[in-house]
């Protein structure tokens, strides 16, 4: 039956229908959506987030050694984590099929780096499939599975946000029947990675890697389609489409499965060619390749690395290559009369109240990946500095003990916290740091879509589970001063947060309140403003709400976006603002 799905979608639906029992990711844009397509088949797929990248790839890993069929998810970024685990499993293989899916974000629509995962494949010597649209997505999945399994190698399959986001038909099909006796079988030459048995792992995955080189030079998936010989174009993943469209009569070698690189089809497509063109997203991966075999090709000087590419980008290349005008990019239209919209925490944010705090004083803040790195914009502007998942504990550390002759705070999310922040505590804890350290708890992952974590309560399945405590955590690792406050009552909140910022110890403060946008209601009653009791001056708009309208002569509250939080009225020190109505319902 033919479906429209995304790509995401796709790569869900071949899980399922490639016979795959087990599953497991931590959430991340682009690639979050698979595991919360998979969980709609939770009756024959046991699927989980995990705390990180790296405890999904474990678990994911040890299930394929096992024998089952697994699937493991994450963004370019987890990969760093997960990099660990990945390149010792090149050593020991998978005796189930093992497809690692990792969605990259060329353009950084909604990521801190820019990178190509693709160096991982050849870093860890196991092979890379590319898919160019939905279908390709669902059929390479199960591809992947059975190179996994014919090979015993985990497999990486690559997606890019156009891939992972955009619809195209996907022809679904039944499940396959992978009933195999799935049990762990002891065999230290084959699973302990110490050097003895390592160094013979080690000369095993050459000759695999050998093996998969056979592979790549005849799977079909690698497909060369011959039509004018003046150009030849070699191409894989969303490049492809754009390179059919802007180059319809050129020959193109499309990659499927991009690494091993198949250098016997590389030499017969170049040698069928007048002139070879690689069209390749970021790293030039494949051009310095081709060009290390000694087959002359264009690439880089004509197609960018930066950011994504698009029909209009390769429009210019092909202008370049041909010594033509090179065509400008039109702005779009449509946005010409819209006016600026900053990103801001949306109205009722909880975090809105931690950062409004920390505006009054003159410290340094560390922060970290999550919503809360918009209180780095105006007109907050209370986060200084941005790294990785946990960096907003360990970097406020490295700043105390190298002397930062201001007062720091780290700040962190919850579901970050678990991710990778408590290695930073034991850190400060250990090394007798005193930094403050406030992690604002939001009760869910918010930016990625509103997932569960350790500390909700629930699982990707919808089961109840035990409830992780934040502060109890953070007493286990040894810290004394532990506080909860609700960041919607700033006095109380501020007379904490400063008594922290004075001792001369290590504190954890959790903010905690939850999410709006996740309970769909308003925090509490709607306020408005008063205009003759309003002195214009300005303080409920540096607030940085939405809801707070600032372009006419007097701020105004919007309802249709008033949440209700009540910040605006504690800072209002005229008594301009109170409540409209008894509209609203508490959700803390």
């Amino acid at each position: 039956m033919a479906q429209i799905m995304s790509g995401n979608e796709a790569i869900a639906r071949g899980a399922y229908e490639a016979g795959v029992v087990f599953a497991s990711g931590y959430p991340g844009t682009p690639s979050t959506e698979i595991l919360e397509n998979v969980v709609k088949y939770k009756s024959d797929i046991y699927c989980e987030w995990s705390p990180n990248e790296k405890v999904a790839f474990e678990a994911a890993a040890a299930a394929a050694c096992a024998g089952a069929r697994a699937i493991v998810t994450m963004k370019h970024v987890g990969m760093n984590v997960a990099a660990d685990p990945l390149v010792t499993l090149g050593y020991i293989g998978a005796e189930g099929g093992f497809v690692v899916c990792v969605a990259d974000d060329p353009g950084m629509h909604s990521s801190q780096n820019e990178q190509d995962s693709r160096h991982y494949a050849r870093l860890a010597k196991i092979p890379m499939f590319e898919p160019s649209d939905s279908a390709e997505a669902k059929g390479f999945l199960a591809k992947a599975i059975e190179v996994s399994e014919k090979y015993k190698t985990p497999v990486m399959l690559r997606l890019a946000t156009r891939i992972s986001h955009s619809r195209s038909i996907v022809e679904t099909a039944d499940r396959v029947d992978s009933k195999k006796n799935i049990g762990f079988e002891k065999n230290p030459a084959r699973f302990i990675t110490v050097p003895g048995y390592a160094r013979q792992m080690r000369v095993k995955l050459e000759e695999r890697l050998g093996e998969l080189t056979k592979e790549a030079n005849c799977t079909p998936i690698n497909k060369i389609e011959m039509q004018d010989k003046k150009l030849g174009i070699i191409t894989s993943s969303i490049s492809y489409q754009y390179v059919k469209e802007v180059w319809p009569k050129a020959s193109v070698f499309k990659l499927g499965m991009v690494y091993p690189f198949p250098d016997d089809l590389f030499r017969k497509f170049a040698g069928s060619v007048e002139k070879v063109l690689v069209v390749e997203e970021l790293d030039n991966f494949i051009e310095e390749h081709i060009r290390s075999l000694g087959i002359a090709c264009a690439g880089r000087e004509f197609v960018p690395g930066i950011g994504e590419l698009s029909v209009e980008i390769l429009s210019q290349a092909k202008a370049k290559l041909q010594g033509k005008t090179v065509p400008t990019i039109a702005k779009a239209k449509y946005a010409e009369q819209l006016p600026v919209r900053r990103p801001v925490l949306c109205a009722g944010c909880p975090h809105r109240g931690v950062f409004h705090i920390l505006t009054k004083h003159d410290i340094v803040v560390t922060g970290d990946i999550g919503c809360y790195s918009l209180g780095a914009l105006k007109p907050l502007e209370r986060l200084d500095i941005i790294l990785c998942m946990g960096g907003g504990i360990s970097m406020a550390h490295g700043l105390d003990k190298a002397g930062e002759p201001k007062k720091v705070v780290g700040m962190v999310g919850d579901s970050t916290f678990f991710h990778s922040g408590i290695t930073g505590l034991l850190d400060i804890v250990y090394n007798k740091g005193r930094s403050t350290i406030i992690v604002v708890d939001n009760r869910t992952t918010a930016m990625t879509g509103h997932q569960d974590h350790p500390g909700t309560g629930r699982t990707l399945m919808d089961e109840k589970t035990f409830e992780i405590s934040i502060i109890e955590v953070a007493k286990a690792c040894g810290i004394k001063r532990t506080f909860t406050i609700n960041p919607y009552e700033t006095a109380e909140s501020e007379k904490i947060i400063l008594a922290e910022l004075e001792a001369d110890e290590p504190s954890l403060i959790v903010s905690k309140a939850t999410c709006p946008l996740r309970e769909k209601k308003p925090v509490g009653k709607l306020r408005m403003i008063d205009f003759e009791l309003c002195k214009n001056c300005g303080q409920c708009l540096k607030l940085g709400c939405p809801a707070i309208d600032g372009s006419g002569e007097k701020p105004v509250i919007n309802k249709l976006l008033c949440s209700g939080c009540g910040l605006c009225e504690q800072v209002c020190k005229f008594d301009a603002i109170s409540c409209e109505s008894d509209d609203g319902e508490a959700i803390v």
